[in-house]
């Protein structure tokens, strides 16, 4: 039997593989779809999945409007929009840059908390320097100094669809959490909005003629069932387990799944430029995530009382 430890490693990895490797699957589905498409498949294949499980588990959703119209603003910056910006940028970009750039979502996250006051009585030395080597990192993989730099407008997608995860999180984290409802009903009602929302957009940029060849079918599959519907599912239990700071440590190993099965899958170059800029930003990630122990304060000892 897998140990509680062991257990969870397993969870980190499998889930850094389902969205490390929705990068992939995306520019596979491509082939046959356009973003749009991509973008409203992936979203209600994901909700069907989560919907399952939140009600095998007895959880339902919510019933407060409030939530509800939270759950809009939710669920346009967390999977509508970068669904399709994704799937826009990789016309173009590389799966593994996607992915690197992918990694930026906790700079924009910190520099958003800092904007609206969340972040600014925690803001130290170590934090404000990994926020501009992350960004230091981002500059140097778009390289717009050198013609075979990523700096592009559909890299810029890529960018705004990490951008518009950290809106996102930002977001549930003021408004949405916290309200008595079980995460994973929280995650189907996000997706089963965000399928509405794509699909209210569809006739405006989804009616492009459809490829149905297999390979664009097998992928859109994976990455709804799997890299969304299960991912969402899988990210949710893991918080159970370690909590969510712990959680967020998947995130370090998304860019490098992303790169290296756009390099073994597709042939992709991985040039000593982006890999450097992968490597400064997750370093900037980590300082980012930096936070001071408090001091500890001794306690005098409590006499024992009398019997």
């Amino acid at each position: 039997m897998i140990s509680g430890g062991r257990a969870t490693l397993v969870r980190m990895g499998l889930l850094a593989l389902l969205w490390g490797s929705s990068f992939l699957w995306i520019k596979l589905a491509l082939t046959g779809l356009s973003p749009m498409q991509i973008a409203v498949t992936r979203c209600a294949l994901g909700a069907i999945v989560v919907l399952v499980l939140c009600y095998s588990q007895r959880h339902r959703l919510p019933t407060d409007r409030t939530v509800w119209a939270h759950l809009v603003f939710a669920a346009f910056f967390g999977n509508a929009l970068p669904f399709v910006l994704f799937a826009v940028g990789e016309r173009t970009v590389d799966t593994g840059i996607a992915g690197v750039l992918n990694a930026t979502t906790p700079l924009w996250a910190l520099l958003i908390g800092i904007v609206i006051g969340s972040e600014r009585g925690n803001l130290g030395p170590v934090r404000l320097g990994g926020l501009l080597l992350g960004f230091v990192g981002t500059l140097l993989i778009f390289a717009p100094w050198e013609k075979a730099g990523v700096a592009s407008w559909d890299a810029l997608a890529i960018l705004g669809a990490a951008v518009s995860y950290a809106v996102s999180y930002a977001y549930i984290g003021r408004k949405i959490s916290g309200r008595g409802t079980a995460p994973i009903a929280l995650s189907a009602a996000q997706l089963v909005t965000a399928t509405g929302l794509t699909a209210v957009a569809v006739p405006v940029g989804g009616l492009q003629p459809v490829d149905l060849n297999a390979t664009a079918l097998i992928a859109v599959g994976i990455l709804g069932v799997f890299g969304t519907g299960f991912a969402f599912a899988l990210n949710y239990r893991l918080i159970a387990d370690v909590g969510a700071t712990n959680a967020t440590t998947v995130g370090y190993l998304l860019p490098v799944v992303s790169v290296l099965l756009g390099a073994v899958a597709l042939g992709e170059q991985i040039t000593p430029r982006v890999v450097a800029g992968m490597v400064v930003v997750l370093i900037g990630v980590g300082m980012t995530r930096w936070q001071r122990k408090p001091a500890l304060v001794p306690v005098a000892p409590v006499p024992a009382l009398a019997t």
